[in-house]
């Protein structure tokens, strides 16, 4: 996989905007609260299925939650 992107979650904001915990986030997506919790941290990367899945439970698109971000290239001297 490439290492010049970086993927960012915005799943806790999401998540507390809807005054959910994560077990709570973790029961409606049939995953555990630990999924979550890596998730979150940058841990664990989700399947596209899951992405779906918690987008549909927070009412938000995809991109809303998850995007790459590109790492700067460090200059070579």
């Amino acid at each position: 996989m490439n290492d010049r992107y970086r993927l960012v979650n915005r799943l806790r904001v999401a998540r507390a905007e809807h005054g959910l915990s994560q077990e709570q986030l973790a029961v409606m997506a049939g995953v555990t609260r630990q999924t979550i919790s890596y998730i979150e941290t940058g841990q664990y990367a989700p399947s596209t299925r899951l992405a779906l899945v918690l987008a549909l439970k927070l009412g938000k698109q995809v991109e809303d939650l998850f995007s790459l971000e590109e790492l700067e290239e460090e200059v070579q001297a």
